[in-house]
Formats: structure tokens, sequence, C-alpha cells
């Protein structure tokens, strides 16, 4: 298969099973609304050393937020549901809590709770008050700009993580614009977050390494450095290859966030040096899911 003269190789992503959550944030304006976002969640790319993987989903008006002030929504994923509800307690004391102006809220409505307040609350040391409001409890706690609102739980779902595509291309400056042209894409699609910075990998990893420390070590067969010396997949004219992973709530938002980042990718097409779309698996050992690119892009 070729779109625009970029080769789609005949292979998948494979990608696993994780929970996922979301919450919102909301601020006097957008730009403290995307502090405490950026900040809760920072040092999230990866369940390999990070704890979870989370981003920001999207922004949303005043009118998409419960008490009516602009906000963004941010997602988290985890392998386990404990260690999904720790990370976002922590986070959330360390990084919404003690924002200028923030509140926070359930992002998802039904499912096992996930703390949000429920804990929290013990920051105002026996002065905090809450209410019940549509069946739903907040939390007031007291802090010295006014008061920290925010709801008691938000809810986790079975999620999917580990969504992938890789873009080779003829240079680093023509893969990371397919990079930047395909995650700009992606994001308009709801229900995904793309968790490395800028949504982009240049690092991407098979599993294992030499060294018995390591579970991951450097995908060599894409490493443009290594064509001659370890068993390449690349042909000469790929000089550098780029990652993008995608964690969603379903296997359908992964699918429609591959598409959409692919098409986006090989609208730059063979001209501006975009020469193949690939995917990282592991022979279907590691995970249930896989999306066959072919398939997507059929």
């Amino acid at each position: 298969m070729e779109i625009n003269g970029v080769h789609i190789d005949e292979t998948f992503a494979e990608a696993f099973p994780m929970k996922g959550t979301r919450a919102l944030i909301t601020a006097q304006n957008l730009e403290w609304a995307y502090h405490s976002a950026r900040a809760m969640t920072g040092f999230a790319t990866s369940v390999i050393a990070c704890g979870c993987e989370a981003g920001i989903e999207r922004e949303l008006s005043p009118e998409e937020t419960p008490d009516g002030r602009p906000g963004v929504s941010v997602l988290f994923f985890a392998m386990g549901g404990k260690a999904l509800a720790k990370q976002v307690e922590t986070r959330a004391g360390q990084c919404v809590l003690t924002s200028p102006t923030s509140a926070l809220f359930a992002g998802i409505e039904e499912g096992k709770p996930v703390p949000l307040g429920k804990n929290l609350r013990f920051f105002g040391d026996g002065f905090q008050i809450s209410k019940k409001i549509g069946g739903k409890r907040y939390w007031r706690v007291p802090v010295m700009d006014g008061e920290f609102l925010t709801e008691e739980f938000t809810y986790q779902v079975g999620a999917v993580g580990g969504g992938n595509f890789l873009i080779l291309a003829e240079s680093q400056p023509q893969a990371l614009a397919a990079c930047e042209a395909a995650v700009a894409a992606m994001k308009q699609v709801p229900n995904v977050i793309m968790p490395f910075p800028g949504g982009v990998v240049r690092s991407g990893s098979k599993v294992g390494s030499k060294y018995k420390a390591l579970n991951a070590s450097t995908n060599d067969a894409f490493c443009p450095t290594l064509k001659g010396v370890t068993k390449s997949q690349l042909s000469p004219e790929i000089e550098s290859v780029m990652e993008i992973v995608i964690d969603g709530l379903t296997e359908e938002d992964i699918r429609r966030a591959m598409r959409a980042g692919i098409e986006a990718a090989c609208a730059l097409g063979a001209k501006n040096g975009i020469r193949r779309i690939s995917a990282g698996n592991y022979g279907g050992k590691l995970g249930p899911f896989h999306f066959h690119l072919r398939e997507i892009m059929a």
C-alpha cells in the first residue's frame, strides 16, 4: 500500500490493556488551568519509569465545565487501578491543590471510584466542608487564595495503551515535520493522548537488553546510525525515524487517532522526504490489541 508515495508497511502496532480516567481542571483563566494541568501530567511519558502515562486531552469552554470557568481535560493511564488512583491523588495534591484559583472535577461519571478530594480534604485541617449536589459530593478546602473546590471522586474504566506508528524519513527535520503534522491532527480526536514530549518519541525501544538490569533498550533495527552493524530494517535513504505512541479509552479511539495521524504524515508525501510508515510490535506476545496499519488506512 502507498499513500502519496509513502509506503505503508504490512505490520501492526501491538497494544495492551490499561486502566484510564479523566479529570477536569478549571481556573480563573486558561493560562492558570494550563499551568496546573501541565504540572499534573508532567513526568508521565511511560509506565516503565513514571508510574503512569498522562497528558492534556483538550481545552474546555466555560459552557463545558461544572463551575462555568475555562478549563482543560486531562487523561491518565496506568497498568492497574491501584497505581492509577495513587498517581491521580498524588498529582492532584501537589499540582492542582497548590495552583492558584484551580478547581478539580470528575471527567468520567461511571466505573470504579478514583479519589480526587476524598483524602485531599484533610489538608483543610478540620475547616473543610462538603455539600452534595445532584448526588455528587464536593469538598471546599480553605487555602490561602480562597478555597479549593474539588469533587470527591472521578472514575476509572478499562483502556488501551501503547498504540503507535513510526514515521521513516530521509532527514531528521522531515521526520519531525511529519510528526508535528500528525500530532496536530490526532489532537482533534477525543479520548486519546500522546504522552511523550510534543507527542513524539525519538528513542523507540525493544524489549530486553544485553544489560540484565534493563527491561528495554534502543530499537537498534530502526536506528539509522547502526545500519551495517545490526539487523537493520532501514533502507539506505532512511536517515531518521520517530514514533508516536497513543493511549486511548477504547480500541476505536486508538484506531481513529492512528488513521488521523498517518493521513497527516502522508499528506506531506514522498516529495517532502517521508518514505515509510511502520509500527512497533513484539510478534503478538505483548498485548491483545493489534492495530494493522493497512486495515486502518484502507
